[in-house]
C-alpha cells in the first residue's frame, strides 16, 4: 500500500495493537513523520512526508493523537478543508470517542464520505416539510419543523445515529436552566409518562412559549380609550318613546372585544345606567339576543352559554362542544375561572353532572388545559407513535378503545392533530375523521370530530357548523347567533371562514344568512360579517 491511500477513505485499521515493543508517544511531542527507533517502519514506497499545503497547519502536517495515521493529514487536491478544531491546532482528546460513537476515521451514517469531520456553521436544511403543513404555508410553524440543536455530548449532526444517553444533559432539562416539572397524570411516577403526554424536551429544543389568552379573555381587563361619543350614541337611540335600532346596530357590531367593558363604563359614568339593561328593554327576540351576546363580551358570552347548556333536565351537547372544544389552555383557564366567579359553582363539577360515561371521561379531559402549546414541536417519531395507537384502538380491534384516543387528542395542539390526521391517511388511506365516524356514535363521535376539524381547518369546521345552524326546514337562531357572534370577535379568522364557506357551498354566507333572517336581526348578522 502507498501513501497516502487514494481518495475514498483509509483502510479499517482503528483498534489495530501496534506491533511489539512501540510505545506510542504523546501526541503533542513527537510529529507524525518521526517515528521512534522500535515503531512502525515506513510502508514501501513512502520517501518521505507529504508535501505541505499553503495556509493549513504546521509544516503540511496534522498531529495524530492516536498513534499511527491520521485521515485528512495533508491538504491537497481531493482532501477536505479542516475543522475548525485543526485550524486552531490540532483534535480534541480522544476520550470524546469513548462513548458508543463510531471511531474518528469512519464518516457517519448518512454523512459524505469525503466529509468526515463536522461542519462548524449552522444547522443542516431541513429535508422535508413537516407532517400536515402545506406547501408555501404563510404560517412560519408550518414551514417546517424547528431547527433542532443537538444535544449535549451528541454525535456530529450530519449523522443519523439513535440518540445517546452518554455524556449528556437530562432529557428534561435545559442547559443551564433548573429541571422542569414532570409532566403526566397525577399520580404517574416521574420516569414513567403515560401514554399521551408529551415528551420530554433535550437540551437544545426550542423552549415552548405558552399561548396567550384571546382578546377579551383576560378577566377585568379594561382598555383606557374614549368611548364616550359611541355611549352618547347609545343613548340618544334608546332615549324617548322609539327606538333607533340602526344605530345601535351600527355602533355595537363595531366594538372590538377590549372595548365592550369600555362602552360599558362610559355609559354608567356619563348617563348613570346600565348599558345591558335598557337594550332588554328596548329591543326583543334575536335581535335582542344579537345585542346582548356583543354586549356580554368575549368571556362573559361563553360563560353564559356555557350555563345555558348545562342547566336544566338536559345538555345542549352541540352547544357545549362549540364553547369548549378546541380552546387553548390560556382560555380555557380564563372560562373555568370566570364560571366560578360568575355561578359560584365549578365548571368541572357542572359538566360531570350533566354528562356520564366516557363523554363524562373526554370533557375531564379537556377541562383540564393540558394540551400542548402551539409553539410546541411537531415531532415525526410522537406522530408515528399517535398514529399507530389510534389504528390499535379504532380499526385494529373489534369495539374501539375510546379512553385512548380521548388523552390523544385532548393533549395535542391543532399543529399536531393536524399532523395525526394527515399521517394517518398517508398510511392507511382512510381519513382520520371517517374512522372517527364509523367507530364512535353520538356525542362522542360529534366531539371528537369536531377536535379533528379544529386542528385540521378550523376555517372550514367554523364554516361547517354555521351551515349546520341553517340547514334542514328549520334554523338554529340561538346557534347561529353563538357562532356568528362569536367570529366577528376575530375579523381575520372571520374572513377565512367567509371563503371556506364559499368553496364548500358554492355561495356567499351573507348571502345564505339573508335567506334565513329578515329585520333587524338579519341586519345585525350581516353587520357583523361584513
Amino acid at each position: 500500500m502507498s501513501y497516502p491511500p487514494p481518495q475514498g477513505g483509509y483502510p479499517q485499521q482503528y483498534g489495530a495493537p501496534p506491533p511489539q515493543g512501540y510505545q506510542q508517544p504523546p501526541p503533542s511531542r513527537y510529529p507524525p513523520q518521526a517515528y521512534p527507533p522500535q515503531g512502525y517502519p515506513p510502508p514501501q514506497g513512502y520517501s518521505g512526508p507529504p508535501p505541505q499545503s499553503q495556509g493549513y497547519g504546521q509544516g503540511g502536517h496534522s498531529v495524530a493523537p492516536h498513534g499511527g495515521y491520521l485521515q485528512g493529514a495533508t491538504i491537497g487536491p481531493g482532501r477536505p478543508p479542516p475543522s475548525l478544531q485543526q485550524q486552531q491546532g490540532g483534535y480534541q482528546a480522544q476520550s470524546q470517542y469513548n462513548h458508543g460513537y463510531p471511531p474518528p476515521q469512519q464518516p457517519p451514517y448518512g454523512a459524505p464520505s469525503h466529509s468526515p469531520y463536522p461542519q462548524p456553521q449552522g444547522y443542516p436544511p431541513s429535508p422535508q416539510r413537516p407532517y400536515g403543513a402545506p406547501p408555501h404555508s404563510p404560517n412560519p410553524q408550518q414551514q417546517g419543523y424547528p431547527p433542532q440543536q443537538q444535544p449535549y455530548g451528541a454525535p456530529p449532526p450530519q449523522g443519523q445515529y439513535p440518540p445517546q444517553q452518554h455524556n449528556t444533559l437530562p432529557l428534561n432539562q435545559q442547559y443551564g436552566q433548573p429541571p422542569p416539572p414532570q409532566q403526566g397524570t397525577y399520580g404517574a411516577p416521574p420516569q414513567a409518562l403515560p401514554y399521551g403526554a408529551p415528551p420530554p424536551q433535550s437540551y437544545g429544543t426550542p423552549q415552548t412559549v405558552p399561548t396567550p389568552p384571546s382578546p377579551g379573555y383576560v378577566p377585568g381587563q379594561i382598555v383606557r380609550v374614549d368611548m364616550s361619543r359611541q355611549a352618547d350614541e347609545c343613548r340618544k337611540a334608546m332615549k324617548g318613546l322609539g327606538t333607533d335600532e340602526a344605530a345601535l346596530i351600527r355602533v355595537l357590531t363595531k366594538i372590538p372585544p377590549l372595548e365592550v367593558s369600555a362602552i360599558k363604563e362610559a355609559f354608567r359614568q356619563r348617563h348613570g345606567r346600565d348599558l345591558e339593561h335598557d337594550v332588554q328593554k328596548e329591543v326583543s327576540g334575536h335581535f335582542e339576543l344579537c345585542l346582548l351576546s356583543i354586549l356580554r363580551g368575549p368571556l362573559q358570552q361563553d360563560v353564559w352559554c356555557l350555563n345555558k347548556a348545562l342547566k336544566g333536565a338536559g345538555t345542549d351537547e352541540d352547544l357545549l362542544n362549540e364553547i369548549l372544544i378546541g380552546r387553548s389552555n390560556a382560555d380555557m383557564q380564563a372560562i373555568k375561572q370566570a364560571y366560578h366567579y360568575t355561578y359560584h359553582r365549578s365548571l368541572e363539577h357542572d359538566v360531570r353532572d350533566d354528562l356520564s360515561a366516557k363523554t363524562e371521561r373526554l370533557f375531564s379531559m379537556i377541562l383540564s388545559a393540558t394540551r400542548r402549546e402551539e409553539s410546541a414541536p411537531v415531532i415525526p417519531q410522537s406522530i408515528e407513535a399517535d398514529v399507530t395507537e389510534i389504528h390499535r384502538c379504532t380499526e385494529g380491534r373489534i369495539g374501539a378503545e375510546q379512553l385512548t384516543v380521548c388523552s390523544i387528542l385532548s393533549n395535542r395542539s391543532d399543529n399536531q392533530i393536524r399532523a395525526i390526521a394527515h399521517a394517518y391517511e398517508h398510511k392507511y388511506r382512510r381519513s382520520l375523521e371517517r374512522v372517527f365516524i364509523h367507530e364512535f356514535s353520538g356525542h362522542m363521535e360529534d366531539a371528537l370530530v369536531q377536535m379533528v376539524r379544529c386542528g385540521t381547518a378550523r376555517a372550514m369546521r367554523d364554516a361547517i357548523n354555521i351551515d349546520n345552524a341553517m340547514a334542514g326546514m328549520g334554523t338554529n337562531d340561538d346557534m347561529l347567533v353563538t357562532r356568528i357572534v362569536k367570529l366577528h370577535w376575530n375579523p381575520a379568522h372571520l374572513q377565512q371562514v367567509k371563503g371556506a364557506y364559499k368553496v364548500r357551498y358554492r355561495q356567499e354566507l351573507i348571502g345564505r344568512v339573508r335567506g334565513e333572517t329578515s329585520g333587524d336581526y338579519e341586519r345585525c348578522l350581516v353587520a357583523m360579517l361584513q
